[in-house]
């Protein structure tokens, strides 16, 4: 069988799966969450931890916990950018573009 044979989920199937993963996914209790973040939070040590020791914070600090927090952020905005509508050409050349008044 061909990968061409397969068809695709109709827009309204998507939609609804869609919708049923956010749904679910809204079902997580406050304990869930917090279990959730503190995983990623050992993450970030995991990652970022050894550089931060080795820029002379002290581990287990709060300097070296910003540390953490700094880098992995840098690191984010490095990777995904700023987010949508900001960035240099903000207020040059779309919206506002160049003309004179």
């Amino acid at each position: 069988m061909s990968l061409l044979s397969h068809r695709m989920p109709s827009p309204a199937a998507a939609g609804v799966l869609l919708c049923l993963a956010l749904a679910t996914s809204a079902c997580s209790t406050p304990q869930e969450r917090a279990a959730q973040k503190q995983a990623e939070m050992v993450n970030q040590m995991q990652i970022y931890g050894p550089a931060c020791s080795r820029l002379g914070y002290a581990v287990d600090s709060d300097p070296w916990r910003s540390c953490i927090l700094s880098l992995s952020t840098k690191d984010d905005l490095q990777r995904y950018g700023p987010g949508p509508g900001w960035g240099p050409g903000y207020w040059g050349g779309g919206y506002w573009g160049h003309r004179r008044w």
